[in-house]
C-alpha cells in the first residue's frame, strides 16, 4: 500500500480546538506495546483502522482492521514510516503539520487522502493522527474509508450544480466557473488572458409554454440544451478547451469560453448556435421554429469581475432583441457607456428638478420685415453636476418616458412668464415680448395644462396673448379627445398655439384648418435648402416653391410662419421676399442669458450675427 497525489488533494482540516498542556508536554513512557493485555485486546479488536506511531515517524503496531484496509496484513506494516504510507509529505503544510503533532505542539492534525491500494485500485481515507497522552511519546493514528461518503457528497453536489431539465450546469455552477477563470493566477498562467461569453435566450418560448404546456416547453428546452452542447463539442475539437453550456434559468443558456482566442471566436460560436437553432424540432407530435437572440462579450480577464461580465452579457443581450431578435450582437464599450449615462440622467431627472439644477436660455425671434425683436423662445437647459450643461436633447425625453416632464414643463413654463413679465416691467416704453414654450402631448395627458396655465399667468400677471406654447407636428395633427379640448380652450384664452417642425409629421393640410392653431415653424430643412449664396450649386428651385406654397397657405388660413434654423442673409432675404414673418436662428442670435435679451430690448433693427 502506498500513497499517491494523484488527483486532487484537499488541505489538511488542522484542529487546534483540543489543545492543553498536557497535549503540549511529551514524556519519555513506553508506547501501546507496554499497555496492560486488555487495553492491547481492545486496540486489536477495533472496528477503526489504527496504527501507534512512535516519535520518529515508525510504525510500532498496527490493529487488523489497518491492515485489511490497506492490504497485505499488520505485519507489513511495522516499522513502516507512516508519512510515506499514508502519503502525508506530498503536501507541504500537511507534512508540517503532521511534524507539529509527533513533537507535541500540536493537538491534531486531520486530513483526507487518496491511497493507492496494492492491487492498484485507489482509495479515499481520512486520516487522523493525535497524541497517545502526556506520559507516552509518539501518536495515535487512525485511518477512515471515506469513499462511500465522498461518491454521496459527489452524486448530491451534481444535482444541487446541474439543471434537472436539461442536465446542464446551472447558474451556481456557472458563476463558479467564471469566478475561477477570473482568478489571476488562473489566466496569468494560461494562453491568452481572455475570456468569452456568448448570453442567449429563445425568442418566443413563452407563446410554446403558454399554448403546447409546460411539458413541451421542458422538452424544447432539453433538446435546445442539446444542440448547444454540439456546438460547444464541436468548437472544442480546433480549440484548447470545450466552451461551457449552462442553462442559467428559464430559456437563458450561456456558453463560457475560457482562454478566449478573440472577438472572431466568439462571433464564429454565436453564428454556429443561430445556425444549429433554424431546424425546426420536433416534439410530441408538435414541430417548433424557434431563433435566438445572443450577446457576445469578449475581453481581457484582468480587471473583470464574474459581476462585470454578465451585466455586459445581459446589456449587449438586449440590445440583440431591440435589434430585431434572431442574430447576436457584439458588446460596445461606446454604445453601454451611453446607455450608463442615459440610465444616470433618468434617475436623477425628478431630483434635479427639486435641487433647481436646470435653467432657461432665450432665442430671439425676429420680425423678417424690420429685423426688430418680437419675442423668444424659452430652451431648457440642465446644469449636471457630473454631466456638464446639457441641451433638451439629452433628457427631454428620458423626462417624457417616466413623466418627469409633467414638473420640469410646469417650472418651465412658469419660469418663462416669470421672465417675460420682468421684461414688460424693465422696458415699460417697447413693445413686449411675447415667449414662447415647449409642450409635450404628455403634459397634456398627465396634468391639466390649461388650469397651470391659466395659475401660472395670474401669479406672474403675463398678459395671455405674450403666451405661446409649441407642439410637434406630430403630436398635434390627428389629435382628438382632451388634446384638442385643452389646446382649444388655451386658445380661447388667448394663449397662441404653434406648430413645431411643420412639414415633417403628418402634413394634414385639410386637418390643419380645423385645429386651434395660430403660427407654424418651418423646420429647418426647409429652410437650409436656401442657403445659396453665389458660390457652389445653386439651391432646388422646388424647395422654394414648397415653402412659398406653405406660407401662402398659412396665410390664407389666418396663420403667421415663423422659419427656424436662419443661418445666412441669403436665406433671410429670399424667406422674406416669399412673406415669412419671423425667423430664428444663428444669424441673429444663439440662445442666450436673459440679461443678453435684456440688452437687445429696445433695438431699432435687430443686429444680424448677435452673439
Amino acid at each position: 500500500m502506498s500513497g499517491t497525489s494523484e488527483g486532487p488533494t484537499p488541505a489538511a482540516d488542522l484542529d487546534r480546538s483540543a489543545v492543553t498542556e498536557s497535549d503540549i508536554d511529551s514524556t519519555e513512557s513506553g508506547l501501546l506495546v507496554n499497555r496492560p493485555t486488555a487495553y492491547r485486546s481492545v486496540f486489536a479488536a477495533a472496528p477503526l483502522a489504527m496504527a501507534v506511531v512512535d516519535g520518529e515517524g515508525r510504525i510500532v503496531d498496527a490493529n487488523d482492521a489497518l491492515g485489511a484496509l490497506l492490504g497485505g496484513g499488520t505485519a507489513g506494516l511495522v516499522g513502516r514510516v507512516a508519512s510515506d504510507l499514508l502519503d502525508l509529505v506530498s503536501d507541504a503544510r500537511t507534512w508540517h503539520a503532521y511534524r507539529e503533532v509527533l513533537r507535541g505542539r500540536q493537538a491534531k492534525l486531520r486530513c483526507t487522502r487518496r491511497l493507492k491500494q496494492p492491487d492498484g485500485r485507489s482509495l479515499w481515507a481520512q486520516v487522523t493522527v493525535s497524541p497517545l497522552d502526556p506520559d507516552t511519546p509518539g501518536v495515535l493514528l487512525s485511518v477512515a474509508d471515506v469513499g462511500a461518503h465522498r461518491d454521496l457528497q459527489a452524486r448530491l453536489r451534481h444535482l444541487q450544480m446541474h439543471d434537472p431539465v436539461t442536465r446542464l450546469p446551472n447558474r451556481t455552477l456557472f458563476f463558479e466557473r467564471v469566478s475561477a477563470a477570473l482568478e489571476a493566477e488562473v489566466y496569468e498562467q494560461s494562453g491568452t488572458g481572455r475570456i468569452g461569453l456568448c448570453y442567449l435566450d429563445l425568442d418566443g418560448f413563452k407563446a410554446v409554454n403558454d399554448t403546447l404546456g409546460h411539458r413541451v416547453g421542458d422538452l424544447l428546452l432539453a433538446a435546445v440544451a442539446e444542440r448547444l452542447t454540439e456546438c460547444a463539442e464541436q468548437a472544442g475539437q480546433t480549440r484548447p478547451s470545450v466552451p461551457l453550456v449552462a442553462r442559467l434559468g428559464g430559456d437563458e443558456f450561456a456558453l463560457l469560453v475560457e482562454d478566449s482566442t478573440g472577438t472572431e471566436q466568439l462571433a464564429d460560436l454565436a453564428e454556429s448556435v443561430l445556425k444549429a437553432l433554424q431546424a425546426p424540432f420536433d416534439l410530441a407530435g408538435h414541430r417548433l421554429n424557434v431563433s435566438a437572440s445572443i450577446g457576445v462579450v469578449e475581453r481581457h480577464a484582468a480587471g473583470t469581475t464574474a459581476t462585470g461580465l454578465m451585466q455586459a452579457a445581459d446589456t449587449t443581450l438586449y440590445w440583440a432583441k431591440v435589434d430585431g431578435k434572431d442574430r447576436w450582437t457584439l458588446f460596445d464599450p461606446e454604445r453601454n457607456a451611453h446607455l450608463m449615462t442615459r440610465q444616470a440622467l433618468a434617475s436623477t431627472l425628478r431630483p434635479a428638478i427639486e435641487r433647481g439644477e436646470f435653467r432657461l436660455d432665450y432665442q430671439p425671434l425676429v420680425g423678417m420685415s424690420d429685423g426688430r425683436l418680437r419675442g423668444v423662445e424659452a430652451l431648457v437647459r440642465w446644469d449636471h453636476p457630473r454631466f456638464g450643461l446639457l441641451s433638451p436633447n439629452r433628457f427631454v425625453a428620458l423626462a417624457e418616458e417616466d413623466g418627469s416632464i409633467v414638473p420640469l414643463g410646469r417650472w418651465v413654463l412658469a419660469t418663462a412668464c416669470r421672465q417675460a413679465r420682468q421684461w414688460q416691467l424693465d422696458n415699460p416704453d417697447d413693445p413686449p415680448l411675447f415667449v414662447s414654450v415647449n409642450v409635450a402631448v404628455r403634459q397634456v395627458w398627465d396634468s391639466d395644462l390649461v388650469a397651470d396655465v391659466a395659475e401660472i399667468l395670474a401669479e406672474t400677471g403675463l398678459a395671455p396673448h405674450l403666451l405661446q406654447l409649441e407642439l410637434t407636428e406630430s403630436a398635434v395633427m390627428g389629435s382628438a379627445g382632451r388634446p384638442l379640448q385643452a389646446l382649444q380652450a388655451l386658445s380661447d384664452m388667448g394663449v397662441g398655439i404653434a406648430i413645431d417642425d411643420f412639414g415633417t409629421g403628418y402634413s394634414n393640410l385639410a386637418y390643419l384648418s380645423r385645429l386651434p392653431v395660430s403660427v407654424l415653424k418651418l423646420d429647418g430643412s426647409f429652410v437650409r435648402g436656401f442657403q445659396y449664396e453665389g458660390a457652389g450649386s445653386p439651391p432646388n428651385p422646388a424647395d422654394q416653391v414648397v415653402v412659398e406654397a406653405m406660407i401662402d397657405l398659412a396665410h390664407r388660413l389666418g396663420l403667421t410662419v415663423t422659419a427656424e434654423c436662419v443661418e445666412t442673409s441669403a436665406q433671410a432675404t429670399r424667406l422674406r421676399s416669399i412673406g415669412c414673418d419671423t425667423g430664428q436662428g444663428w444669424l441673429y442670435s444663439r440662445p442666450v442669458s436673459p440679461d443678453r435679451i435684456s440688452e437687445l430690448l429696445g433695438t431699432e433693427t435687430y443686429a444680424v450675427g448677435n452673439p
